[in-house]
Formats: structure tokens, C-alpha cells, sequence
């Protein structure tokens, strides 16, 4: 069998089919395939079912919601209250943590991120801002049972 050199050989021409792409090689087959199936993966996945922490945070009492009249004011993380947004107080949580808040009387829940203390009122388990109490729906009855659980 004739040897030819390095030289010759990278200067070969790679096959083309009719489009004018090169033909990919298995491992670059290999490699789009392991693409594909881990972009499935990802999009398979529900992106409206938070992820509880295994093991974390989770309890069950009371909630209220304060709006207007703190509407503005610093929180305890330092940050100013905004009642439009999805935040809530909660005597011990870490500021910035994300947590999954149950009405236990429709099954509602909404994902509220901890950036002050309280609830200073007896009872009380968390205070929520007041789009997150409309997204439970409790504005009317105003304290309602919740189930709350820290996320990942």
C-alpha cells in the first residue's frame, strides 16, 4: 500500500453531499444528538411548578397582608416597600429567600421573596404585599390559613 504524506492528506478535499455542508462525522453526530435530548430534557420540565426544598422550611398558620399604608416605607432588609410586588415579611426566613405561600381554603399559592420581618401581630405566621394576597385570593377575608415552604 502506497504511503502518502501528512501534507497530501490534509489536502484532500472533504466529502460534500448537495447542499454543500460537510458530512458530519459520528462524533459530531454523537454531539448534536446529545444536544437535542438535554434541550428535551430542559423543556420537558414545568416551569409554573416551583421546586420545594427537600428537608427545608414549612409550616402551616396564618396570613395577612399589609398595602397602602406601608406602600413605600424602608422594609428591615433596607429595601422600600412596594405593595405591587411579590414580597412578604416573616420573622425568621432569610431576606431574599424564595418561598411558596398555600391559601389552604382555595389551594391557591403564590411564590413571594422574604425582604422584611413581621408579622407583629399575634398569631400570625406571614405578612404578604398585597399583590400576593390577590393572587391567593384572601384581600376580602384578609387573614387567612396558609401553608408556607421555602424553595430551592
Amino acid at each position: 500500500m502506497p504511503t502518502r504524506s501528512l501534507d497530501a492528506i490534509r489536502e484532500q478535499p472533504s466529502p460534500r453531499i448537495a447542499s454543500g455542508l460537510r458530512t458530519c462525522t459520528p462524533i459530531r453526530n454523537g454531539l448534536l444528538l446529545a444536544l437535542f435530548a438535554l434541550l428535551a430534557g430542559c423543556a420537558s420540565q414545568r416551569v409554573d411548578s416551583p421546586q420545594v426544598a427537600s428537608g427545608g422550611y414549612r409550616a402551616e398558620g396564618k396570613a395577612s397582608y399589609y398595602g397602602a399604608r406601608h406602600h413605600g416605607h424602608k422594609t428591615a432588609s433596607g429595601e422600600r416597600f412596594d405593595q405591587n410586588a411579590l414580597t412578604a415579611a416573616h420573622r425568621s426566613l432569610p431576606f431574599g429567600s424564595r418561598v411558596l405561600v398555600t391559601n389552604l381554603r382555595n389551594d391557591k399559592s403564590v411564590v413571594v421573596r422574604i425582604n422584611d420581618r413581621g408579622p407583629y401581630a399575634r398569631g400570625r405566621l406571614i405578612d404578604l404585599s398585597q399583590k400576593a394576597a390577590e393572587q391567593i385570593d384572601m384581600l376580602r377575608a384578609g387573614v387567612v390559613p396558609v401553608r408556607v415552604e421555602a424553595l430551592e
